[in-house]
């Protein structure tokens, strides 16, 4: 929780000199090159070919596609606001296993759902200076979406592969699919400032591996629902970090849709949760998402 509190500071002070797809691609080419070297003296299982569609789903939603869109949104939205509104991914898992899963959510999950967003809204309204929904705010709304999709399709990959294993797999596709921002990578990482570089290789070295790798761990551990209570630290932990790293703090609207979208957060985990309809047979099943809404990893 740590690490990844610290990756929304982290990503405003590398912003300062790269753009956020250059951030992106180097920061996992950080990452993807020390995973690299961790599996040289761990023995990594190669996946099975049935499951490469979903591995590769997996690396572009999680780390590609999150990754740049998580970055494009704190261009404008400051660290500890962006946490609050990227919290905000058990609410799409909610909504993804209405859709992919045909489960039901009761009027306490709507309930949470309807706080959440208008919390989401403030924090926009607050960040934007007014009445606006900006594209930084729809930007991290896109990074929570795409990070809901990441646990969701990575759960049955860690029954059969380990946490490792999986993470490794989603790094290296997900950089992979970020190879088109790399034009223009080496004139901006010469003329960058030394404290952005230093950013960008603590972001791939500590959120991105010992974060990534710690989640998905955990996950294979532990129900999601007991590691999620966990989650709910990362927003007020963004925040100290952001105000000690960059002396930035989110303005008092901001804070306090932070907590109203938290409290719809909570009120979806604990009052809302949904309950199986009508199972899905094995072909649906091969064709759609094969397990239950999990709770997110974020950074």
């Amino acid at each position: 929780m740590l690490v990844w509190a610290s990756a929304f500071a982290g990503i405003r002070a590398a912003l300062q000199d790269y753009s956020p797809f250059h951030l992106a691609v180097s920061r996992f080419l950080v990452s993807s090159c020390l995973l690299v070297l961790l599996a040289f003296f761990n023995r990594i299982r190669l996946p099975e070919r049935a499951d490469l569609p979903r591995i590769l789903l997996t690396g572009f939603f999680g780390i590609a596609a999150y990754n740049a869109a998580l970055n494009y949104g704190e261009m404008t939205v400051t660290a500890g606001a962006a946490s609050f509104i990227v919290n905000t991914v058990p609410i799409f898992t909610t909504l993804l296993s209405l859709f992919f899963l045909r489960e039901q959510v009761n009027l306490f999950g709507w309930f949470g759902m309807i706080v959440s967003f208008a919390g989401v809204s403030l924090i926009a309204i607050g960040e934007s200076g007014g009445l606006q929904l900006g594209t930084g705010a729809i930007a991290l709304l896109c990074a929570a979406l795409f990070l809901g999709l990441y646990s969701v399709l990575q759960k049955p990959l860690l029954a059969k592969y380990g946490a490792f294993n999986v993470v490794c797999y989603a790094i290296w596709t997900g950089t992979i699919g970020m190879f088109v921002f790399l034009p223009g990578l080496t004139q901006q990482i010469k003329a960058a400032s030394v404290s952005s570089t230093l950013a960008v290789i603590y972001l791939g070295v500590f959120p991105s591996t010992v974060g990534y790798l710690c989640w998905s761990y955990v996950l294979s551990q532990m129900p999601a629902s007991k590691a999620a209570v966990y989650l709910y630290l990362i927003p007020a932990t963004a925040i100290v970090i952001a105000f000690v790293w960059l002396k930035e703090i989110p303005s008092w609207m901001s804070l306090v849709g932070g907590c109203i979208a938290l409290c719809g957060v909570v009120i979806v985990n604990i009052l809302g949760k949904p309950q199986p309809n009508k199972p899905l047979d094995q072909r649906q099943t091969d064709c759609l998402i094969k397990t239950a809404p999990v709770k997110p990893g974020v950074g």
